[in-house]
């Protein structure tokens, strides 16, 4: 299949190209690509390499992504493709995140997502692995027939998105899981992620916030580069104060990979700080996630303390919500948004 023409560029008179798709901005010249290398300038237009071209497909419950507190328990159809605007030395996801090769890539078109979401049981869809900025326009086209298809639309995103394109996807992106790394320290994405400034992520969130796209946020622990408690309070009190105190922060262990394998996994001990001092910025929903059997996964009224939500390797062992979404002992409001998926209880 063709490629799809871009969304988000300008024309300039020497015949290059700005994209406005992600907070890099590029600026392409004739016969060149992007920073992410998703999108090439071709006879003075802005063409999407990445466009229907599926280089990952699976079913994952949605707390995987993760999202605790959106539509919980449901199952969602995660699809990816090539390419990325980061570079991070640590990714999980290279052999994809990093390829720039589409030989081994299958052509899925947008209707063929929702089809397979639907065939699979699904209640959603999941643009994930990979950074879904850089296959927006693929993502965008799927989400608006999933939305005529009564399925939802979460992303999985280093939130690089551009306010515009927040805006122009807000009415059919559900929910966002936005990752975090080094609690957003400049010099560690700089220096392990290539990424030349951390304010786009803001901008971001920000946008998301005011569409009323539901956001969940998480921060990678990197033991040595990326563990500073003066920069996880910092973090911490943005997500506050901005996006407010009902906002679900996830913590997530470092274990070595690709290009960072020199330090060892994040200690359940350094999780379990990074947990309170998160917490004592006044963040209501705070979680110690990669720790299979470990109580920071689980939900609990803010209130009273009550355990609401029981959870171990991504599924829910335990609900005790009441169906207002309030807990049953004290009354308290709790932020979950959409309904409890008891198809899916395990």
């Amino acid at each position: 299949m063709a490629d799809r023409e871009a969304m988000f560029y300008e024309r300039n008179e020497d015949g290059s190209l700005k994209c406005n798709l992600c907070g890099r901005r590029c600026l392409i010249l004739e016969g060149k690509s992007g920073v992410c290398g998703a999108r090439i300038n071709e006879k003075g237009k802005l063409w999407s390499r990445s466009y229907s071209r599926s280089c990952s497909a699976s079913v994952d419950p949605i707390e995987k992504k993760p999202l605790f507190h959106f539509n919980p328990g449901a199952v969602v159809y995660s699809v990816a493709s090539p390419f990325c605007n980061f570079f991070c030395a640590f990714c999980d996801n290279w052999i994809i995140s990093q390829q720039r090769s589409l030989s081994e890539t299958l052509t899925i078109l947008p209707e063929d997502n929702v089809k397979s979401a639907k065939t699979r049981g699904c209640q959603g869809i999941s643009y994930t692995y990979t950074e879904p900025t850089v296959f927006f326009e693929w993502a965008f086209d799927s989400a608006k027939i999933a939305h005529s298809n009564s399925l939802f639309n979460t992303f999985v995103t280093n939130g690089y998105l551009t306010p515009e394109a927040v805006k122009t996807i807000a009415p059919y992106l559900d929910a966002a899981t936005v990752d975090f790394k080094g609690a957003g320290n400049p010099e560690f994405y700089n220096n392990l992620m290539r990424v030349p400034s951390v304010e786009p992520i803001y901008d971001c969130l920000k946008e998301m916030k005011k569409q009323g796209i539901h956001i969940e946020v998480t921060n990678l622990i990197v033991p040595k580069y990326g563990n500073s408690e003066e920069d996880l309070k910092r973090l911490a009190t943005w997500l506050k104060d901005n996006l407010g105190e009902d906002t679900p922060f996830h913590l997530l262990r470092f274990f070595p990979n690709f290009d960072l394998i020199d330090i060892p996994q994040t200690s359940i001990q350094s999780m379990e700080r990074a947990a309170k001092i998160a917490k004592e910025t006044g963040l209501k929903y705070v979680y110690a996630g990669n720790v299979p059997g470990n109580r920071g996964e689980n939900t609990y009224c803010p209130k009273c303390n009550e355990l609401l939500v029981e959870r171990y390797n991504f599924s829910i062992t335990r609900w005790n919500v009441a169906q207002d979404n309030t807990c049953p002992r004290c009354g308290e409001k709790i932020a979950i948004k959409g309904r409890f998926h008891k198809n899916h209880f395990s």
